[in-house]
C-alpha cells in the first residue's frame, strides 16, 4: 500500500489544527498514513488522530537547543528508513528541519519531501540574528525540499527567489471555515453581562498567546494614551507573560479595563460582542486570530508585518502600523471608536475580503499541489 507520513513538532496544537483534512484525503486516495509528533495532550490517552494508521510520539521540542531533539531525530530516520514512504509532509520549524535532514536516503528512492514554511522567521523587518540563524538553515535545507509551501506572499516571493526547492508553492494559509465565523449569532449584551464587561462598553480584542511577540503590551499602553474609561480591553489567551502584562496595566491605570480571559472556546461568540480587534504582533506566519475575527464582521488595527500584511489593508480592512507605533494605535482606535458607520462599513467589507482565505480554497489548493507530484 501506498503510505505518507506527517511530521510536526506536536499533535494537538498542530497535527489535529491543521492536518486532519489532508490526512482524511489520502486515506480516501488510498494511502496508508503515519504521523510523528510529541503528544502534547495534558492526559495522553486523549492522543487519538483522526485518519492515522501509525502514530509515533517522537520527543520533539521547539527549541532547536534541546537534546530531546537528537533523540527525535535518530528514531524518526530508522522510521523513514524503515518504510518506503511515497510522501512525507513535514511542518514546524523544527518538524521541518528534522524530517529533512532524516529523509535524505528516502529522497534518493524517489520520496517526495513536502515542507510547509508555516512563516519564516526571518523576513523585511525582522531581527539581524534571525537572518543569521535561520536564513542559512532554510538556504541550506532547500536542496532536500522537492516542494515548499509558503502561506504568505513575502515569504513566498523571497523563496522563490533564494530557496533552491524543487518547487515553489502558495496557498493562503491552513484556511478557516468563514461561513462557521459569518453565521455565530450572539445576545451581545449577555455575552458582556456574562464576561463582566460594562453592557454600554467599547471593546477592543485581542486573540493569542501572552508572549513577547504578540506585543500586547503596546494595545495597553496605546489605550492607557487615549484614556477612554469607555473602553475595554479583552484578551483570550494565555502565557508566561501574564503577571507583566497585569504589572504594566497596573502601573498605567488600565487594570480595572483589563480582562484577560485566558484560552476560550468560544472565540466567534467574543468577537461578535465587540468593537475592534487589534493584532499588533511583531511577526506572524499569517494569523487566523485575525482572519476569524475578520469573518465575524470586526475592522482591524494591527501591525504592518509579515503575513499580517496580505489581508490588514490600510484604509480598507482596517488600519496597520509598525508595531511599537503606540500613537498610530491610539489614532486608530479613537477614529474607529467615534464613527459607528466607519466600523460597519470596515466590517462588512472584511467579511466579504476574508472569503479568499476560506479554508475550501486552501484545501483545494494544497490538493492540487499533491497531484502535482503523485505519480499518475
Amino acid at each position: 500500500m501506498k503510505k505518507v507520513l506527517f511530521v510536526a513538532t506536536v499533535v494537538k496544537a498542530h497535527i489535529m489544527v491543521f492536518h486532519i483534512p489532508y490526512l482524511k484525503w489520502f486515506k480516501e486516495n488510498g494511502y496508508e498514513t503515519y504521523v510523528c509528533a510529541r503528544n502534547d495532550f495534558g492526559n495522553k490517552e486523549d492522543c487519538v488522530i483522526p485518519y492515522c494508521d501509525h502514530y509515533y510520539d517522537l520527543p520533539f521540542e521547539r527549541s532547536p537547543f534541546k537534546f530531546n531533539n537528537i533523540k527525535a531525530y535518530k528514531e524518526l530516520k530508522n522510521i523513514i528508513e524503515f518504510n518506503e514512504f511515497e510522501i512525507i509532509h513535514c511542518h514546524t520549524p523544527m518538524g521541518g528541519v528534522l524530517t529533512r535532514l532524516s529523509a535524505q536516503k528516502a529522497r534518493k528512492k524517489e520520496t517526495k519531501i513536502f515542507y510547509t514554511a508555516h512563516g519564516f522567521h526571518f523576513f523585511k523587518g525582522a531581527p539581524v540574528k534571525n537572518w543569521l540563524f535561520y536564513y542559512p538553515v532554510e538556504f541550506f535545507l532547500a536542496r532536500y525540499t522537492d516542494v515548499l509551501i509558503t502561506i504568505n506572499k513575502e515569504d513566498y516571493a523571497r523563496a522563490k527567489k533564494y530557496l533552491k526547492a524543487g518547487r515553489v508553492e502558495y496557498i493562503p494559509g491552513v484556511g478557516i471555515n468563514t461561513e462557521n465565523f459569518r453565521k455565530i449569532t450572539v445576545d451581545k449584551l449577555a455575552k458582556r453581562r456574562e464576561l463582566g464587561i460594562p453592557e454600554d462598553a467599547f471593546v477592543v480584542l485581542s486573540v493569542g498567546e501572552i508572549n513577547k511577540n504578540k506585543n500586547h503590551e503596546t494595545i495597553i499602553r496605546a489605550l492607557a494614551k487615549l484614556d477612554d474609561p469607555d473602553v475595554h480591553y479583552v484578551i483570550c489567551g494565555k502565557g508566561h507573560l501574564e503577571n507583566s502584562l497585569k504589572q504594566l496595566a497596573s502601573s498605567v491605570g488600565l487594570m480595572d479595563r483589563l480582562h484577560l480571559l485566558g484560552f476560550r472556546g468560544d472565540i466567534g461568540e467574543i468577537c461578535k460582542m465587540s468593537d475592534v480587534f487589534c493584532f499588533p504582533s511583531f511577526r506572524e506566519g499569517l494569523g487566523l486570530a485575525a482572519l476569524e475575527a475578520m469573518a465575524t464582521g470586526l475592522p482591524l488595527v494591527t501591525s504592518n508585518v509579515h503575513g499580517i500584511v496580505d489581508y490588514s489593508v490600510d484604509g480598507k480592512t482596517g488600519y496597520n502600523f509598525k508595531p511599537t507605533d503606540v500613537t498610530g494605535f491610539v489614532n486608530a482606535i479613537a477614529k474607529l471608536k467615534d464613527n459607528d458607520d466607519l466600523r460597519s462599513t470596515i466590517g462588512k467589507n472584511n467579511v466579504e475580503f476574508v472569503n479568499s482565505f476560506d479554508f475550501r480554497i486552501s484545501k483545494t489548493k494544497m490538493q492540487e499541489i499533491y497531484l502535482k507530484s503523485l505519480p499518475e
